[in-house]
């Protein structure tokens, strides 16, 4: 399939995490590997400029985190990411530098590459974010199918097995999901891709396209 492939949807130079997609062609495949990526890659961190604070929690020192955040490990916050009022990171995080992580918003076993905005009220789960994507407020990852059945990536007629139960989206550089979207499990968006408020998305969505429903997915002009 089209723009499944890491290269097809990420710059894998905008992450302090590229070493963990070594090997893979999809890059749901790392899902289950970021636990024990984050331990092996903080224990080797600088500690000029990352501090441990807590078991397997690795916070760069210029990162800004408010009191009120929680953060369980593993977890690595990277440079200048900021994590806002009430964040709740659960753990097998992966923090970009320069991210936002904002009010209320829960991350868990995620990957958000540098520059990464999951800014107010969000869920990103089991779920990797490129670099500067954006999601709006309230807008969320479905990471379990309803029937609790294995995510299936399709697009039209093909369709990729996973094998994985929790599989939340991937989502491509530059993406931007309006506010109070849902991703449904195995959504795969395309570099440079918009998403309409109040989407419910499932499948594929090509790379420069916006979706404004599922019957109306049309390529940029700009």
């Amino acid at each position: 399939m089209a723009i499944l492939k890491i290269e097809d949807l990420y710059t894998l130079d905008e992450t302090i995490a590229c070493d963990i997609f070594e090997g893979c062609t999809y890059p749901w495949e790392v899902l289950p590997k970021i636990k024990d990526f984050i331990i092996k890659l903080g224990n080797t961190l600088p500690e000029d400029i990352y501090e441990l604070r807590g078991e397997n929690i690795w916070i760069a020192k210029s990162a800004k985190v408010f009191d009120s955040a929680y953060i369980n490990g593993p977890c690595i916050i990277d440079e200048d990411a900021e994590v806002r009022h009430c964040a709740f990171i659960r753990g097998n995080a992966i923090v970009g530098k320069g991210c936002v992580v904002g009010n209320s918003t829960e991350l868990k076993n995620v990957i958000l590459f540098n520059k990464v905005q999951v800014p107010h009220y969000n869920y990103v789960g089991d779920s990797i974010l490129g670099y500067r994507s954006h999601m709006g407020a309230g807008s969320i990852t479905s990471n379990v199918k309803s029937d609790k059945t294995l995510v299936v990536v399709k697009d039209k007629d093909e369709q990729i097995e996973t094998g994985l139960k929790k599989f939340g989206a991937m989502l491509g550089d530059y993406v931007e999901v309006g506010c109070n979207s849902v991703l449904n499990p195995g959504t795969v968006i395309g570099k440079r891709s918009s998403i309409y408020p109040t989407s419910c998305v499932r499948g594929v969505i090509p790379a420069d396209h916006i979706y404004k429903c599922k019957t109306e997915i049309t390529g940029r002009t700009e």
